[in-house]
């Protein structure tokens, strides 16, 4: 048994502006779509229902839940679509117009077919939602629950609901288990989860893998850095990434010196205000809290990568400069003159991304084999604390710590968001959210120093830590995890 989770799986790329309620449905809605299909029954069925339970029905049209679920319908899938053909695909369907399920088959629809009931919890899962296929006369042709349980995972009920081992090499079930893997077999954190990525790809497909997760976040913090206006919602919630980076540059441009702290805080406002835009986004590991792990990934690489802090040991053991080859993760080699330092440094880096997102998945794996990863479930804590501690961890491999430095890292990040409640305004995806974001982000940093500072030896473990995440989850209050009904939610007015 092992609580690993792939990072392809982890790190998906979707659209926001949520990983459980807006990535979660439409994958749900689209596995509907296609069993019906593949079972042969979508030509007799004339009409499509949904019912949203918990806190999907409390919070989803704030977060673009029932949009999500008729584009699931219609075929579309989160990793593949057009941000924009998402947006509004309910809240703007025109009267009288059919539904073509999974882009071959019209259906009668309606606005009313998707229902909301935010009082009934399903015992699965807080967030659950109902599929029914009717056909013309109202009979049930088929029906499915599902229930979406963080950052953008499914669960189709009937499902086992346990983390199988899928035939990774190195299986662990807690942190103290992978430390003595690590231990038994001379390894980094990076290292096992390498080769347990590479049970299912090739050496040079999860390298070019996950290089291309790195390049969406990369993508997205750039987007948000360029963009400016209001983010949509009733809120009216101006943009501040752009701004904060015109505000830096100017200073920058003036011979004042960067100031790294500043750049952090805007990476991450600008990521999650493209996800409260409903722009392509990567879950790392939900979309709440999906700023966090690339604005310190970015910090890294922009003043830490090539200042000899980091970027050497970010080079074992994807590769080691010999003579004027480059030995690259994958084996390739890529060959480079001394003068050109610029290409030695762009590969320095981008290995440098691979540990630091493979670190991360290994320890975020835990919290969601044994807490959670899903606001409704577990709170805030569980989005945004579990993020925090996977860039703390990831921060701090690169940056040539030991693999107890970096499980202390990321227990020094976590312990310190124990209790964070999950109180979004109007079910909006940014107040408290985007914030949160840019705090945590300085809090990984923090975290990472600290562990740095230290021997790896710490008196609370980072197993204890998850336990008394779980125990905390399951003691918060309902109105407390992303229901709106707590908190911030209705002590703000709305206007």
């Amino acid at each position: 048994m092992t609580a690993y989770v792939s990072a392809f799986d982890f790190f998906s790329i979707g659209v926001g502006p949520s990983s459980s309620h807006t990535v979660g449905p439409m994958r749900a809605a689209l596995d509907f779509a296609q069993r019906l299909s593949a079972s042969g029954a979508l030509a007799d069925v004339a009409r499509v229902t949904c019912t949203l339970y918990g806190s999907l029905g409390a919070t989803g049209i704030g977060h673009g839940t029932p949009d999500a679920v008729v584009a699931g319908l219609r075929g579309l899938a989160p990793e593949t679509c057009e941000p924009a053909e998402v947006r509004a695909a309910w809240t703007n369907f025109p009267e009288g117009m059919g539904l073509l399920v999974d882009g071959v088959h019209e259906v009668a629809f309606a606005k009313d077919d998707i229902q909301f009931a935010p009082r009934t919890r399903l015992p699965g899962h807080p967030n659950a939602m109902t599929l029914t296929a009717l056909s013309a006369d109202d009979a049930a042709r088929a029906e499915e629950t599902y229930y979406s349980v963080g950052g953008g995972f499914i669960r189709r009920e009937g499902e086992d609901a346990q983390i199988a081992a899928s035939g990774f090499p190195f299986a662990y079930p807690d942190a103290a288990s992978l430390l003595d893997l690590c231990d038994e077999n001379g390894l980094s954190i990076a290292d096992i989860a390498r080769h347990n990525e590479m049970a299912l790809r090739s050496e040079e497909e999860v390298a070019a893998g996950l290089d291309a997760i790195w390049d969406a976040m990369a993508s997205c913090v750039d987007a948000g850095l360029h963009a400016d206006g209001v983010l949509p919602g009733f809120l009216k919630v101006k943009r501040r990434a752009g701004a904060i980076r015109e505000q830096l540059e100017s200073a920058e441009a003036d011979g004042a010196r960067e100031i790294p702290g500043e750049w952090l805080g805007a990476f991450a406002l600008a990521v999650n205000e493209e996800n409260a835009a409903g722009g392509r986004v990567v879950t790392a590991p939900t979309n709440g809290a999906a700023g966090i792990l690339p604005a310190v990934a970015m910090y890294w690489w922009r003043f830490l990568a090539d200042s000899g802090l980091g970027a050497g040991n970010a080079v074992t053991p994807y590769g080691e400069l010999v003579g004027s080859a480059l030995l690259g993760f994958g084996g390739e080699v890529t060959a480079v003159s001394d003068a050109d330092g610029e290409v030695v440094a762009e590969a320095n880096r981008r290995r440098g991304i691979r540990r630091f997102l493979l670190t991360a998945t290994a320890l975020g794996s835990l919290f969601k084999a044994n807490a959670s990863i899903s606001g409704a479930e577990g709170g805030c804590q569980a989005e945004v604390g579990s993020a925090c501690a996977m860039a703390a961890a990831g921060l701090t491999a690169v940056m040539g710590g030991t693999n107890r430095q970096i499980e202390n890292a990321a227990e020094i990040a976590m312990e310190h968001h124990l209790g964070l409640t999950c109180d979004p305004i109007g079910g909006l995806v940014q107040i408290p959210c985007i914030e949160r974001n840019a705090i945590a982000a300085s809090t990984a940093v923090t975290a990472s120093r600290l562990a740095l500072r230290g021997d790896g030896h710490h008196y609370v473990s980072l197993d204890a830590v998850v336990e008394t995440m779980r125990q905390t989850g399951l003691d918060m209050s309902t109105k407390y995890k992303e229901t709106s009904e707590g908190g911030l939610a209705v002590n703000v007015i709305e206007c």
